[in-house]
């Protein structure tokens, strides 16, 4: 099938640039939950329960996620199977001045790429290491200890003690003591930086070929994470003092739900958890086949996605209270928030098991699958984004173009390989897409249910799927999810200080060029719309009108008469 496009002159030209889709459905199903179940499912979800009120904080968890989670969940994958294109594209079919969005989300995956894959590094750079007779951080015998270090089951004897597993994360994978924080980073650390190489030469083998590369790649990356995790459950909840840490997780405390942090936390959590506005959603239901039942996916994915973290939190805390047993503390004196929680914690205890080497290979080979679905995700929404929007020149020699991106973003991440570079890692955290990804989403949300109209685009769902959305999800595409991500958007600004791990302090110079990094994809969305109203012909309401108004509508003749639209359709469009 060839679609028509329009050039200057209005004159029809020929695109021939044929459009993949799923060779099976399941590949897609991995490819999303591969996306949204990532590194925060085993280092967020169970701490941020244990601090709102254990199993009572799972009733603010389900109501954000049915009221504003999912409907934002359904949206994307919806919006992206309906119109087959990536999110600059899309905005042609929608509200023309909104296409800054797109180029928003295509900046804030650069910044994630920069920072999320050098993490990744850091999990590979602990299995090669894991790769002896015996693991690096049981001892204190090696050359990056101090006279501080004590073995961990001497620790709560000593003043000023610190463990093997916390000098060697700090010491030797990130040798952050050599620098002085973001004002004397230091050099590139050449292993890390090699580390880091590994992860972006596997993250391009799995995308140059697009959903048939990605395809056949979420095999292990979306299915291993879970064996991995049944392993180390059964693992965790056989060692002593697993049911105290178990009791820490789930013990509610229904007081805190008087309280707006909880509610706050659980949205928020919700939010990143599922991970619209990146663009990735949009891109990956893009190569489904137009009648695929992407509502019952949603449910699907996002139940999933949900089921996962609470799995997760009995991984963790079953070992926190081994932790605890071991050091003859309490499970709140033991866990750490964060990278801390998978990089010193859980080191710490699987060094004092039988058989570490084998628990540590499995568990880092874990914390790797699990980054590299997400940056397959990021990576996949900005190249096919820039792909469909200029199919000719990028689309025909995507394999090329691909292997250019992910070396830029990788010269670009060799900062955070320094020294210091960890510093720099938190600060692109909040910074780089952290913030700006709500407000985002937030404008996404409006030009879809206000500006192209919920009653709209439930008609679009209707073609897909012979129904239409029911008043629950029209409610809360028009009300509720937009309220839920500006209070969202409004909390995170007025805390934003809160987001930056301490106890470093961040410099007043670094928070400046952050508020820029932020503005870097915010303002794309403005400067659209003014660039747009002055290209435009006509009176002030006329030009504010037109570009408002879809420039193209998505022909689904052909898509209704043939459901395996795709596997020729073009990434251009009928006009």
């Amino acid at each position: 099938m060839t679609s028509v496009v329009l050039n200057d002159r209005g004159t029809s030209l020929q695109l021939d640039v044929p459009r993949d889709v799923w060779s099976k459905k399941i590949e897609f199903i991995l490819a999303v939950v591969g996306f949204a179940v990532d590194l925060g499912n085993v280092w967020r979800f169970p701490y941020i329960c244990y601090q709102n009120g254990g199993g009572a904080f799972l009733i603010p968890y389900c109501i954000m996620l049915i009221f504003g989670g999912l409907p934002l969940f359904f949206m994307e994958l919806a919006l992206g199977q309906f119109h087959r294109c990536g999110c600059l594209t899309i905005w042609k079919r929608i509200c023309p001045a909104l296409k800054g969005i797109g180029y928003a989300i295509c900046i804030m995956d650069i910044y994630m790429g920069m920072y999320y894959n050098t993490i990744i590094g850091w999990a590979v750079y602990y299995l090669v290491a894991s790769l002896r007779s015996e693991l690096p951080w049981t001892s204190c015998d090696n050359m990056w200890n101090t006279p501080n270090c004590t073995p961990i089951e001497q620790i709560a004897l000593r003043n000023f003690s610190v463990s093997p597993a916390t000098e060697f994360f700090k010491r030797s994978v990130l040798e952050q003591d050599k620098s002085d924080g973001l004002d004397r980073m230091g050099p590139v650390k050449g292993s890390l930086a090699l580390c880091v190489f590994a992860v972006f030469l596997l993250v391009y083998f799995s995308l140059w070929k697009g959903v048939k590369s990605t395809g056949k790649a979420v095999w292990i990356t979306a299915l291993l994470p879970y064996v991995v995790l049944f392993i180390l459950l059964i693992r965790g909840v056989t060692l002593p003092g697993a049911s105290e840490g178990i009791k820490y997780y789930l013990l509610p405390q229904w007081h805190k739900l008087a309280t707006a942090k909880v509610w706050i936390d659980a949205a928020s959590q919700i939010f990143f958890s599922l991970g619209p506005g990146f663009g990735t959603l949009l891109a990956l239901s893009s190569y489904n086949k137009f009648h695929n039942n992407c509502y019952a996916d949603a449910i699907l994915t996002s139940s999933i996605n949900c089921l996962t973290s609470f799995l997760a939190g009995f991984v963790i805390f079953s070992v926190l209270g081994y932790m605890a047993h071991v050091q003859g503390t309490t499970v709140d004196e033991v866990g750490l928030e964060g990278p801390g929680l998978v990089f010193i914690v859980y080191p710490e205890a699987i060094a004092t098991m039988s058989g570490s080497v084998f628990w540590a290979i499995i568990f880092f080979l874990m914390l790797i699958t699990l980054g590299l679905d997400s940056t397959f995700g990021g990576m996949e929404a900005m190249i096919t984004a820039l792909c469909d929007e200029y199919p000719r020149l990028l689309g025909r020699n995507r394999e090329l173009f691909v292997l250019i991106l992910l070396m830029m973003v990788y010269v670009c991440a060799l900062p955070t390989c320094t020294y210091g570079g960890v510093y720099l890692v938190d600060f692109l955290n909040v910074y780089g897409p952290g913030l700006a990804i709500l407000f985002v989403v937030f404008v996404e949300a409006a030009g879809v249910c206000w500006i192209y109209g919920v009653d709209r685009f439930s008609s679009d769902i209707e073609l897909m799927l012979g129904h239409r959305p029911g008043l629950f999800w029209r409610l809360c595409w028009a009300y509720i999810s937009p309220t839920f991500l500006l209070v969202i958007f409004v909390t995170s600004l007025l805390n934003y200080k809160e987001m930056l791990p301490g106890p470093y302090i961040y410099p007043d110079w670094s928070i400046d060029v952050g508020w820029l990094l932020t503005a870097s994809s915010l303002s794309c969305i403005p400067a659209y719309i003014i660039y747009k109203y002055c290209i435009t012909k006509g009176s002030f309401l006329q030009r504010i009108h037109t570009i408002m108004t879809p420039e193209e509508e998505t022909d689904v003749k052909d898509m209704i008469a043939c459901p395996n639209y795709g596997a020729a359709g073009s990434t251009g469009t009928h006009v």
